[in-house]
């Protein structure tokens, strides 16, 4: 089993920054990928950002520029500096992960859910 334990969320005004953290534990052999997904209220699930392996990234086109996706290999966590936050940020954020297990199966997690409100 693999838990994705996200923390980092909360209210902050428009224009300033908030950073996510996500934590991969449990029965991991190695992890590929790495991500960010965020729903808001009645809208569907959402890329954010993903990152591989080897660092490589990408992006929503409606946070280019202003989120940050990185992570740190050898601890199994991943995190997400976002910036001149908008209202329309606004949404609960998943942490993904696609990956290895030590069953030598393959698996995608989720996490929790961690709930950024942007105020105007």
């Amino acid at each position: 089993q693999v838990w994705l334990v996200e923390s980092g969320g909360g209210l902050v005004q428009a224009g300033g920054s908030l950073r996510l953290s996500c934590a991969a534990s449990g029965s991991i052999y190695i992890i590929e990928a790495m991500g960010w997904y965020r729903q808001a209220p009645g809208k569907q699930r959402e890329l954010v950002a993903t990152i591989t392996g080897d660092r490589s990234t990408n992006y929503a086109d409606s946070v280019q520029g202003r989120f940050t996706i990185s992570r740190d290999n050898a601890k199994n966590t991943v995190s997400l500096q976002m910036n001149s936050l908008k209202p329309e940020d606004t949404a609960v954020y998943y942490c993904a992960a696609a990956l290895m297990t030590l069953q030598a199966t393959i698996a995608r997690s989720w996490g929790q859910g961690t709930q950024v409100t942007v105020a105007s």
